[in-house]
Parts: C-alpha cells; sequence; structure tokens
C-alpha cells in the first residue's frame, strides 16, 4: 500500500529548501553520463529541465507531439512572468510573493512548495535575461515590470503580450545547444501511450510515431512528465487543441496518484466563442486589465455600440465591487463576476454572454503610441478575430477554461508515487492550490526545470549509477507494448458513424454545464451519468478513419478522448467529494452571503489525492493534511 510522504524539510519555512539541496545525494560528473533520464514535453518546465540536465552530463531523450520543440503550448502564454524582484521599490519581497499566492490559491496550497517557487524566482529572471528572452525595459535600460490581479505590487516582467514565446524560446536555444553537443536526443511527433514499469520503478515508455504509425520503445532510470494541464476536457478551452492529460492519465493508471482534479481555472478574459464551429478559444492577457476597465451596462438588455453608452450608465462593477483591487481582482473572482452580470441580463454581444473591456480611458491620459507600446500585439490579435478595433471601441470577454491546478500528486522532490516518475510544470498539482495567480506559471514551470528538478533528481538516481542500461528487451516492455496496440485495435474497430471531434464536443458541453465555473450537487451527478452515457456511446459509434501504418489524426484525437472521459469522471467525483467552496471550484450550495466562496477548512484543509483502482472501479482517496505554520488561514477579502 502506498503511504503518502511529502517529504517537506523540517526547518523555518525560509530555510527548508537551502537546508534539503544541502541534503540531497550527489550524482558525480562521470557517473552522470551512465544515466538516462526521458522528459515528456517540450515546453517552458519539459525544455528547461531537459537543457539544463543535459548541461549537467546526464543523457536526455525529449519527446513531444509536434514538429519543433518550439511549438509546445507554453507560446501561449501571453502577459509575464513574477518574480520578487522588487525593482519598482513597492515593498514587495520572496515573503509577499508567497503570501499573494498561497491567499490566491485560497489556502489550498503547501506552504514549502510555494514558497520555494517564489524564493527561486528571482534567480529565473537572471536565467532568462543571460539567455536573451527580450523583457520590456525602461527608457534607461532597466527591466520594468507591471501588475497581475491578486497583487498589489508590480512584480511582472514582460514581453508584450508574448512572454510565453520568448521564455520558450530562450529554453529552447538551450535545449537545441545541448542537442548539439550530444547530451540530448530530440523525438518529435510521438504520442506517449504508455508508462512503463519494472520492479515498481518507472522505467520507459511506449509511444506511437505519428508520422509512420510504429509502436515504439524507450528506456531509462527516471521518467519525467512536463505535458501539461487537462483543460481541454472542455472542449473549447484557450490551450492548443492537442494538448491533453492523456499522459498524466496513462502515469495515474501505472500508480501515480492524481491530485485536487476539480480545481481547474477559468480564465476571465477570452474571445467570446463566435460561432459552432470553433475548436478553441483565445486568450486575451490579464495584463490588458492594467488599463482596461470592466463594464456592463446598467440596464438590461442594451443593445446599443459600447461608444454610445455614456459613463452614467455604466456599471464598472469590479472596481464598484472589489474597491481595493479593482479590474486586479484574481482569475477565479473575475470570472464568477463576469458570468454572475451575463446570467443576470446584462451582458452584451450578440449572445449576451460577453462584457466589455474598455481602454478608451487608457488611451486619452496616456495615448495610443503608449498603449500599443504595451499591448500592440494583443489587440492586432483581436482585431484579426473579431474585426473590431480594441483602439476605437471596447473589446469583448468572456471566461474560458485555461489552466489546471490539479495535476499528479508529486512530493517536495517533484516525483510521484511511481519511483523514479517525476511530474513538474502544469503536469503537477503542487503550487497553486485552487486558483492560480497570473504569471505564476511561467515562473512555476521555469522553476522547477531549471532550478528544483535538477537538483532533487540526483537524489533517486544516485542510488541508480550502478543499474547499466535498462533494456527494452523485457516482459514489462512487452505487456505494455501490447497493452497499447490493443487500445489503437479495439478503437479502429468500432467503425461506428460519429467522429472523435464531434464526442469531444458533446463532452465538452457536458463539463462545461455540469462542472464549469459553477456546480452544484445535482448538476454534478447528472453531468457524471452524462459523461458515462457519452463514453459508452463512444466506444460503440466512434468513427476513424484512415490506418494505422501513417499519419492519423483522427485516431490521434480518439486516443486522448478515450483518457479525457476518465479524467473527467474522476474531476466529478473529486467535485462532488470536496463539500464547499473555494477559488476555482465554486459550488453554489457553499458561498457567503456576498456570493463569494465559502471554504470549510475544518474538513476540507487537505490535497484531495485519488489512487487508481481498476477499470470500473471506484478512485480511493487519499488525504495530505495542509498545516499553515507561516500565514493565518482567513477568509479571501479582495475589497
Amino acid at each position: 500500500m502506498t503511504v503518502l510522504n511529502s517529504k517537506i524539510p523540517d526547518g523555518p519555512l525560509s530555510e527548508k529548501w537551502t537546508n534539503h539541496k544541502n541534503s540531497l545525494k550527489l550524482v558525480s560528473p562521470a557517473n552522470k553520463k551512465k544515466l538516462d533520464i526521458i522528459m515528456i514535453g517540450t515546453g517552458v518546465a519539459g525544455a528547461a529541465a531537459a537543457a539544463s540536465l543535459g548541461e549537467m552530463g546526464y543523457n536526455v531523450k525529449v519527446f513531444c507531439y509536434q514538429d519543433s520543440p518550439r511549438r509546445a503550448h507554453s507560446v501561449a502564454a501571453q502577459g509575464g512572468i513574477n518574480a520578487a524582484k522588487n525593482y519598482r521599490n513597492d515593498n514587495d519581497s520572496v515573503y509577499r510573493l508567497f503570501y499573494d499566492m498561497i491567499k490566491g490559491g485560497d489556502f489550498r496550497a503547501r506552504e514549502a512548495n510555494v514558497y520555494r517557487d517564489a524564493e527561486v524566482s528571482n534567480a529565473v529572471i537572471d536565467q532568462l535575461v543571460a539567455q536573451g528572452v527580450p523583457f520590456a525595459r525602461e527608457y534607461g535600460g532597466d527591466l520594468t515590470t507591471r501588475s497581475f490581479g491578486g497583487v498589489q505590487v508590480s512584480r511582472t516582467f514582460y514581453a508584450q503580450g508574448q512572454t510565453g514565446q520568448q521564455v520558450l524560446l530562450g529554453s529552447y536555444n538551450a535545449l537545441k545547444r545541448q542537442e548539439a553537443k550530444g547530451t540530448v536526443k530530440m523525438y518529435p511527433r510521438r504520442q506517449m501511450l504508455e508508462i512503463v514499469k519494472i520492479d515498481g520503478k518507472a522505467r520507459g515508455i511506449v509511444c506511437r510515431n505519428l508520422i509512420n504509425g510504429e509502436i515504439e520503445r524507450y528506456s531509462a532510470h527516471a521518467v519525467v512528465l512536463a505535458s501539461g494541464g487537462y483543460g481541454t476536457i472542455y472542449f473549447l478551452s484557450t490551450l492548443a487543441v492537442n494538448s491533453s492529460g492523456a499522459a498524466a492519465y496513462a502515469a495515474y493508471k501505472k500508480g501515480a496518484f492524481f491530485a485536487n482534479p476539480s480545481f481547474i481555472q477559468i480564465h476571465p478574459s477570452c474571445i467570446p466563442q463566435l460561432n459552432d464551429y470553433q475548436s478553441k478559444l483565445t486568450l486575451m492577457s490579464e495584463s490588458l486589465r492594467n488599463d482596461g476597465r470592466v463594464w456592463v451596462p446598467k440596464g438590461k438588455g442594451d443593445k446599443r455600440h459600447p461608444n454610445e453608452i455614456s459613463a452614467e450608465e455604466r456599471d464598472y462593477y469590479l472596481e464598484r465591487r472589489y474597491p481595493a483591487f479593482g479590474n486586479l481582482v484574481p482569475r477565479d473572482i473575475a470570472s464568477r463576476a463576469a458570468k454572475e452580470r451575463c446570467d443576470a441580463g446584462f451582458g452584451v454581444g450578440e449572445t449576451g454572454y460577453a462584457v466589455y473591456l474598455d481602454f478608451s480611458d487608457a488611451i486619452k491620459a496616456q495615448g495610443k503610441k503608449t498603449i500599443k507600446n504595451k499591448y500592440g500585439n494583443l489587440f492586432d490579435l483581436y482585431n484579426k478575430i473579431t474585426g473590431e478595433d480594441p483602439y476605437t471601441q471596447p473589446m469583448k470577454i468572456y471566461p474560458a477554461g485555461h489552466y489546471t491546478m490539479g495535476g499528479l500528486w508529486v512530493d517536495y522532490n517533484l516525483m510521484t508515487t511511481v519511483p523514479g516518475l517525476y511530474a513538474i510544470g502544469e503536469a503537477n498539482f503542487s503550487d497553486h492550490g485552487a486558483n492560480r495567480l497570473g504569471a505564476s506559471s511561467l515562473m512555476q514551470g521555469s522553476c522547477d526545470g531549471y532550478f528544483i528538478l535538477p537538483y532533487t533528481i540526483g537524489d533517486y538516481l544516485a542510488d541508480e549509477i550502478n543499474t547499466g542500461k535498462i533494456s527494452t528487451d523485457t516482459t514489462e516492455f512487452d505487456l505494455a507494448e501490447k497493452e497499447v496496440k490493443n487500445k489503437i485495435d479495439n478503437l479502429m474497430s468500432i467503425k461506428g458513424n460519429t467522429s472523435a471531434h464531434t464526442f469531444h464536443k458533446k463532452l465538452g458541453k457536458i463539463m462545461w454545464d455540469y462542472c464549469g465555473m459553477a456546480r452544484n450537487e445535482n448538476g454534478l451527478l447528472k453531468g457524471l451519468e452524462e459523461v458515462t452515457k457519452l463514453e459508452e456511446e463512444f466506444y460503440k459509434d466512434l468513427k476513424i478513419t484512415g490506418d494505422t501504418k501513417t499519419i492519423n489524426q483522427s485516431l490521434e484525437r480518439a486516443l486522448r478522448l478515450a483518457a479525457s472521459f476518465e479524467i473527467s469522471r474522476l474531476l466529478i467525483r473529486d467535485a462532488l467529494n470536496r463539500k464547499e467552496s473555494c477559488g476555482a471550484h465554486f459550488r453554489e450550495e457553499y458561498q457567503t452571503p456576498e456570493g463569494e466562496a465559502l471554504r470549510n477548512d475544518e474538513d476540507y484543509s487537505y490535497v484531495a489525492v485519488w489512487e487508481y483502482t481498476g477499470d470500473g472501479k471506484e478512485p480511493k482517496l487519499h488525504k495530505e493534511q495542509l498545516v499553515y505554520e507561516n500565514v493565518k488561514v482567513t477568509q479571501r477579502s479582495y475589497k
């Protein structure tokens, strides 16, 4: 039986990480050359970790489903990356960044992990600047920062509205350098389908070559999942359409526990759905709310052009409700506020499910050139998609699925419950609690990849230096490959009439309607029933065109969707279990008189950790109690 051991070090919070590093085992440079590491995913976390491990001398095998690592979804991060540099002299500090993240996550994250991120964040900025990431600067050359939601300081470093792309290019360059040196070998266009365990340890993977359809085996002394989150269960989300939690779910079925699956972030500022043919939605960075003001008409059903609605007829509802933070409240609060206004009949646009994000006051005060320098590429993107000019009229925005705080459970070393299997970045659960603050995703991924995993993985690998090369010619690899082929053959043999794309769209609607921004017990039970029915239909009426011996995106989608059904059920079960509201998990039965999330700290101050017990069986719930010794747990207030 697996027992949860978070391995959080003893001692003062500010000394835990330093003391822990000093206690970790080391691997000598000569012995690193004997050890292989598999990296799944090449986003900010995966590329940073692979480049760092390669630089240290390990042999790293890197897998991604894209044709190039630089196409990983981290390119879509827009607004910035946090660090406690205090360049603005606004009394920021490591502790303030730590506290803002703990409070923003509604007191449902580990103190030790969050503090470590805040502590390491400053080194990340130094690393990225050294790599040439073109962060915005003041006229005199100093790095500049801006604010993000849920904070009252300016700690977010940015590269206009394309910070994720620039940060990823920095790690990509480092990765390519190691590839040229021979420490990293790239395997693009692979879909990881199975984790291989030998004697209880993660020893490799089985994947499908997306070009020729071959089923391939790869071995290593440790496997790292940097495969991102599972937000595409909503179908329409800000994620790349091929993003999924399938890799994490494969690990879950092999014994890696899954933590807090119901904690999914809904981003408040996305371009609303324009038609029924869309496969994704587009993010409009939270940074826009530094200068943009969110409002709806004071009159219900007001269909006038926004420029015809006077200031006196506008309800700047975030500024009205949350005067201390205004438009920069945390994402879960801003999203629910937009939903409440639209549900009450004050929404705008053709569907009534949008609110305005208005820059007219900022343009008058600062000038169009200044606003363009800050947000020009985002304004161009909005104009290209909608045909409307945000310089002359307000943007229309509405919340959409964006990020998963839940993920594979990991200890302080970022290892899952499977020895030798690690999860970093969005693939794990460890740093954001029930709601992630803006600009903390790039921060966590970079911290994990550059400055945490490279230290902690050595503690495990120090005992593997005499293991020798791991053979793929074993019974365990044979069985894993057989399972993968059987799964593919079963899907191909259905020969129904409905595409995986259509099934995914139906699943997304179920999840959004019953387990989206607002949830209640009856809806969750209904959603669980509907997901199960849809999955049964999927296995009876799925249509996959083409064959298995070449490029087949229909098959790729079906394999991802098969995992999404199971993740969706796990998510709903977790939401049913957590009879409270916290952060992005909002149960309508549990709210304050003002409509805010009402936590139940006495009964639910824990990480809900789920163990796979077999197909068709209920997962087993474990609880990691959350202990707060350095912050006072209070009801969140941004008023």
